[in-house]
């Protein structure tokens, strides 16, 4: 895989992390969207937001952005490792864990599945001893942000 390729795989890796978070857009016609991204397209960079508010205070259910105007696209929601978080799990897990990057998914013995909201499928001891190194996980991080 070419430098170029993974560039761009990363890229878009990054931009799906944002999906469902609050983000901010400024338009090239000077127009200011904060809402939820629930879509992107690929090619032309095309967004959707939800629940979105401009300028104005105006507040619309839907907010379709074409990516010809998108000047900046940013984010004040601190994003979850999920690399770190899948090797805290692979401690207690040796040589049972996945992580999908571009999916943004975390796998355990093939039947547990976390994402950044945590254990999203799986139950039973496996599963909730997965939850417990998720919320110890997020008690550092959000300990570490306070200070």
């Amino acid at each position: 895989m070419s430098f170029t390729m993974l560039g761009a795989k990363k890229f878009f890796s990054e931009l799906t992390a944002l999906l469902n978070k609050r983000v901010f857009v400024r338009t090239s016609q000077g127009r200011n969207y904060e809402g939820v991204l629930l879509g992107f397209e690929t090619q032309n960079f095309h967004l959707c937001l939800g629940d979105a508010k401009d300028d104005s205070g105006n507040v619309y259910p839907r907010v379709f952005i074409s990516g010809n105007a998108v000047v900046e696209l940013l984010t004040k929601e601190e994003l979850i490792d999920l690399r770190e978080l899948a090797r805290r799990i692979e401690k207690v897990f040796p040589h049972m864990v996945s992580y999908n990057e571009d999916a943004r998914i975390i796998i355990v013995m093939n039947k547990v599945k976390v994402t950044e909201e945590g254990v999203v499928e799986g139950s039973g001891p496996i599963a909730e001893r997965v939850r417990k190194v998720f919320e110890e996980y997020m008690a550092e991080k959000k300990a570490r942000s306070v200070t």
